[in-house]
């Protein structure tokens, strides 16, 4: 656990940092030279998935081509992707039921969840995507899961008892975790405080069993709950104990420098990319979601000069979404040169974007109303057949949550239902 995230109480929200943010994996190959044309040798290939969401959305007009069928470089984002039309299926008419919130943006809080009314009276978020997948495969790779953002705080995860999971937003912390070893004394400290942990826990533990007796038949269940998580922490502890023990994965690449400036705005989302990459190509997780935050100033791009926010509430003013445009069509292009290293890296098995299933997208469908239904998603890689647009109902949309069962599965979740689906897949996507 880095210097920066101990304290002498360690509390739950600590542990949950300890187990998603400070902890890194075991190398499918001996080294890797930087992100360029790697390949893998040992058996088959792991699955992946990597979650995307830009908050302030994209106008739709810019992405959306007029109608279905095969994907074309006809709209000004689609133009960016031209390179990945064969890895790629682009949807529209997809949405989370019951997401009118607290406020217009509070949507984003359950992108991958599903959960309903959020931040309203009464809200709890439930156990978002990534965190099931990690409940199946965590316990494999050195990180469980990787939980980052462009913004310090937040993330797109969430646990099973609707705690929000804090962000990675440095690169270059992120790369020391992943890839630095540690002093004999730093790994000393770490494998005290994760057993002390373990300690804190077996202790919790044994009080809620007291307490189970003594209450009633529901809330005996809630304790069950509590315990069943408490003993899927404790053997993530242990599991994170023996990877401490085991040499990380080498790569020529050098330590990332950070962006100090938070107005430069894709760069930084550029550095996050390369980290999945990474990740991914070295083993050493196979789940990550990734928080593309907005601003509330000014970002480095050329040809711009208003605040972004105010940009994405253009109310059709030309002018705004000249600018708009530009913005969103830079994150489009450091996304395409992220699917094209995902690409490069070749496995056993194709590429490493033939195992990785990618959803980009937004929890806003029209930001400049902070409408959510008619969500712009992408899906890339994965296995899948892809190359088309597909038009579902625009009117009554179909769940979104619809096409994170088909991603659970691909992850090798036995799962027919998540969250607010209704059905195991979503029309227009299919494995190869």
């Amino acid at each position: 656990m880095s210097r920066e995230r101990r304290s002498k109480a360690l509390s739950r929200r600590t542990l949950l940092r300890g187990l998603g943010a400070t902890t890194v994996a075991f190398p499918l190959f001996e080294s890797v030279s930087c992100l360029e044309g790697t390949s893998a040798s040992v058996g088959a290939s792991p699955k992946r998935a990597v979650f995307i969401c830009a908050s302030l959305g994209f106008h739709a007009q810019n992405l959306f081509p007029k109608e279905a069928g095969r994907l074309k470089a006809e709209t000004p984002y689609l133009l960016k992707l031209a390179d990945h039309f064969d890895q790629c299926t682009l949807f529209s008419g997809l949405s989370h039921p019951e997401q009118q919130g607290n406020n217009g943006h509070a949507s984003g809080l359950t992108f991958l969840t599903s959960a309903q009314r959020p931040g309203l009276a009464g809200f709890k978020n439930t156990i978002s995507l990534d965190q099931r997948i990690a409940q199946r495969v965590g316990l494999e790779t050195r990180f469980p899961y990787l939980a980052l953002s462009t913004r310090n705080g937040s993330s797109l995860s969430w646990t099973a008892s609707g705690v929000n999971i804090p962000g990675v937003s440095s690169p270059a912390k992120l790369f020391k975790r992943l890839f630095v070893a540690g002093t004999k004394e730093e790994i000393r400290k770490e494998l005290s405080d994760l057993r002390r942990g373990r300690s804190v826990l077996d202790t919790v533990a044994t009080r809620a069993k007291q307490i189970q007796p003594k209450v009633n038949s529901k809330d005996r269940e809630k304790v069950e709950q509590y315990l069943s998580s408490v003993r899927e922490l404790e053997q993530r502890l242990q599991e994170s104990e023996g990877w401490l023990q085991r040499e990380k994965p080498k790569v020529e690449a050098e330590i990332p420098e950070d962006i100090a400036d938070r107005d430069n705005a894709i760069e930084r989302q550029r550095l996050l990319y390369d980290m999945v990459v990474l990740a991914l190509q070295t083993d050493s997780t196979r789940t990550v979601t990734l928080e593309l935050g907005g601003l509330n100033s000014v970002p480095k791009v050329q040809g711009v000069s208003s605040d972004w926010h105010n940009l994405s509430h253009h109310g059709k003013d030309p002018e705004k979404i000249k600018e708009l445009q530009l913005i969103e069509a830079a994150e489009f292009e450091v996304f395409s040169e992220f699917l094209g290293k995902l690409k490069s890296v070749t496995e056993s098995e194709g590429s490493l974007l033939d195992s990785t299933a990618v959803l980009f997208g937004s929890n806003l469908g029209n930001a400049s109303s902070h409408d959510w239904h008619n969500l712009p998603i992408l899906m890339a890689g994965g296995g899948y057949r892809h190359g088309n647009y597909v038009l579902q109902d625009a009117k009554k949309n179909t769940p979104l949550a619809n096409l994170f069962v088909s991603m659970g599965q691909h992850m090798g979740l036995e799962l027919e239902r998540f969250g607010s689906s209704t059905a195991a897949g979503v029309n227009g996507l299919t494995k190869s």
